[in-house]
């Protein structure tokens, strides 16, 4: 029984983990939508592919708001509606920023798009003429060319001479085609030249970071399954009446809101739900508040906590040692400050833990290795490392975690950082 409840469970992760991953399914609402920017993006390409017209658009937002997944979508239905009358060329800033490297590469696009040999020895200025002439053809043939520019920011460095060639070829009555611009800048079409921002046609679509109504209907939408999952009937009727319940909880709006405050983008609110689903509690099959709750956390996890966590006893004791000498308000202290209260702690407990100062001193070094103390300053670089000033890289309330989290820890440490007072 309890590995066919596992088998079914693992179907299900399954399941779930292809549906997060297809981006066509993760967005799919907003074709349903007239309002989005998928629809407006449609209605603009569309309608210049139909028309016979030249256009030119820009996409502005943070980084995973769905600019790449809305143009993608739009590519995908164009080509279904209109199979023949359309040619994709794609650039990306990160790459092609550079104007010769750009033209080359509509070039070798266009040749492979319509199956002519493409020439590596061909100049920046034959590139160009083959770019124009082409545009004129595809116009004389009704096929619009889309120009799709990724990171559009880094096009508009220096003299902008790909733009101006693109925007300007596409003025004359025999051209067809759409430029489309995606940049995480807002203020893209700012960085135009006058000679280039007077070419292009000023159309933006913002995209922002969903609202918490939006992420709760992004979160149903991926996580509640179908009936035609493929998944046992009764099985289907179980984890959505859970997962209904788990949505409806004011701890889950809680997790939601959490993660939203540090990032609202539908990339990172995928990342959730993906590792959410990896905590799927196998034995039951169902998805549980506590798999939400170990999907935020390892999120929020730290890589100082990381740290932390595989530390000594003696190297947890001299950062409490630390801690306790700021606590007193010592503006300054170094390795041989440490010891002192290191020894004090030692003389007061008389507990077992105690080192030679060999040992304290390499723990010492390895502290300073891990980045988790570091050196008050750069002067008396020409001093003994135990003689110089240091201080602590990490906060109270890390330390206090750790402290928790480390199964090894001595009480004594919990109670010298709770600052009991001692002899």
């Amino acid at each position: 029984m309890a590995a066919a409840a596992a088998s079914v469970a693992s179907q299900a992760q399954a399941v779930l983990r292809a549906r997060l991953c297809d981006p066509g399914f993760v967005h799919s609402g907003l074709r349903s939508s007239p309002d989005t920017n998928y629809s407006k993006l449609k209605y603009l390409v569309a309608s210049s592919v139909s028309e016979a017209c030249n256009n030119s658009v820009l996409l502005l937002g943070p980084r995973g708001c769905g600019k790449a997944a809305a143009v993608d979508m739009v590519l995908e239905d164009l080509k279904k509606e209109h199979p023949d009358a359309i040619s994709v060329i794609r650039l990306n800033g990160m790459l092609h920023s550079d104007d010769n490297c750009a033209t080359k590469e509509i070039a070798r696009q266009l040749c492979l798009e319509h199956q002519l040999s493409f020439s590596k020895m061909a100049s920046s200025d034959d590139n160009t003429e083959f770019i124009i002439d082409m545009l004129r053809e595809c116009g004389l043939a009704h096929k619009t060319v889309l120009f799709i520019l990724e990171e559009f920011d880094l096009f508009a460095q220096g003299k902008q001479r790909l733009l101006y060639s693109l925007l300007d070829a596409m003025q004359t009555l025999t051209s067809q085609a759409v430029v489309i611009g995606v940049s995480c800048r807002l203020d893209a079409d700012q960085l135009l030249e006058k000679r280039v921002r007077s070419r292009f046609s000023h159309r933006k679509l913002l995209f922002v970071p969903s609202s918490l109504e939006d992420t709760e209907r992004l979160v149903e939408h991926l996580l509640i399954l179908a009936k035609d999952s493929g998944l046992p009937a009764k099985y289907i009727t179980d984890y959505n009446s859970r997962l209904t319940t788990i949505f409806s909880d004011k701890k889950f709006k809680g997790i939601l809101n959490t993660l939203m405050d540090a990032d609202a983008t539908t990339s990172n609110i995928l990342r959730f739900l993906f590792r959410a689903v990896s905590y799927m509690d196998m034995e039951s099959g169902f998805l549980s508040m506590e798999s939400f709750l170990k999907a935020l956390s390892s999120m929020q996890r730290q890589p100082k906590m990381d740290s932390l966590q595989d530390l000594s006893i003696l190297e947890l004791y001299i950062l409490v040692c630390m801690h306790r000498l700021e606590d007193k308000e010592q503006s300054s202290y170094n390795f041989t400050s440490i010891m002192k209260e290191y020894r004090s702690i030692q003389d007061a407990y008389k507990t077992s833990d105690k080192y030679a100062t060999n040992v304290c001193f390499r723990a010492f070094e390895h502290l300073l290795d891990r980045e988790l103390i570091s050196f008050g300053d750069n002067r008396g670089r020409n001093q003994a490392l135990e003689y110089r000033p240091v201080k602590l890289l990490i906060s109270s309330r890390e330390l206090a975690q750790s402290l928790k989290l480390n199964t090894t820890c001595p009480a004594v440490l919990q109670k010298l950082f709770d600052r009991e007072r001692y002899m």
